[in-house]
């Protein structure tokens, strides 16, 4: 755990060093998305979203913000793990040459630096929430635990991108649009009742439907998320984080020969 955090915070570091702003670069490059697509889906698109105690509701455009950089939070996780994953071994040749260093916990440091600028994403969404809505639910104490499986998830989906990425330099354009895909097919922009009915159930195939509805209603709406489907949905997590590091370990041997 030592060696992870270390790594972690040597990633962090290492990201903004030489710039003039340093971290506060984790601070503006979310808020800069924030304001393109709030004016993109705001103002231009005039998009609105429905509240779960208030079904006509009309958002300004602050309110609409707010909503948006939520979900935004999670697709920005789930985007900078996933996007980075193919080349992870690729980069870092010289730990697979060390044959002490865990390689296999390369995923999980690239995850804990995602995981630190969420955070950062999540304390400047907190201000912005109280500024607009004048308060902040209670609910938001449960979002570490909506929020655990997508780590889980997303470290399963690293793992495996990770080792095929050494075999298959071409991964990481593959990865690229599908990344962009599952934003705009997630409900990021949309929500899912704006669906056909007979479509509605489909979108949980996506693996950012129900962390991006269940961070929302915790941390802005103030409503349980519903438990019945993270619960299916962490059991999904769990079974693809097993078998990316099954994956990983058993492919990793021929790491050394390839690179």
């Amino acid at each position: 755990m030592t060696l992870i955090l270390s790594l972690i915070r040597r990633e962090i570091a290492g990201r903004y060093r030489g710039s003039v702003l340093g971290l506060l670069w984790s601070l503006l490059n979310p808020l800069f998305m924030l304001a393109v697509y709030t004016f993109v889906f705001g103002v231009v698109l005039k998009s609105h979203w429905t509240t779960p105690d208030q079904q006509n509701a009309t958002h300004s455009t602050g309110e609409f913000a707010v909503i948006l950089f939520c979900g935004l939070i999670v697709f920005q996780f789930f985007a900078e793990v996933v996007s980075l994953a193919s080349g992870l071994i690729v980069a870092n040749v010289n730990y697979v040459k060390k044959i002490i260093f865990p390689i296999q916990i390369l995923p999980v440091v690239s995850a804990g630096a995602a995981l630190f600028h969420a955070a950062v994403s999540l304390l400047v969404l907190l201000v912005f929430a109280y500024i607009v809505f004048g308060k902040i639910p209670l609910t938001v104490v449960l979002a570490p635990v909506v929020f655990a499986p997508l780590i889980v998830l997303v470290l399963g989906i690293a793992w495996m991108l990770a080792s095929v990425g050494v075999y298959f330099r071409d991964m990481s354009q593959i990865v690229a649009p599908l990344v962009t895909a599952t934003m705009f097919l997630s409900p990021v922009f949309f929500q899912r009742t704006s669906l056909p009915t007979w479509l509605q159930p489909w979108l949980s195939l996506n693996p950012l439907a129900i962390p991006v509805e269940s961070f929302r209603d915790v941390v802005i709406f103030g409503i349980q998320p519903n438990w019945t489907a993270l619960g299916y949905y962490s059991l999904v997590s769990a079974a693809v984080a097993f078998l990316g590091y099954e994956f990983f370990q058993k492919t990793r041997r021929g790491f050394a020969d390839v690179l």
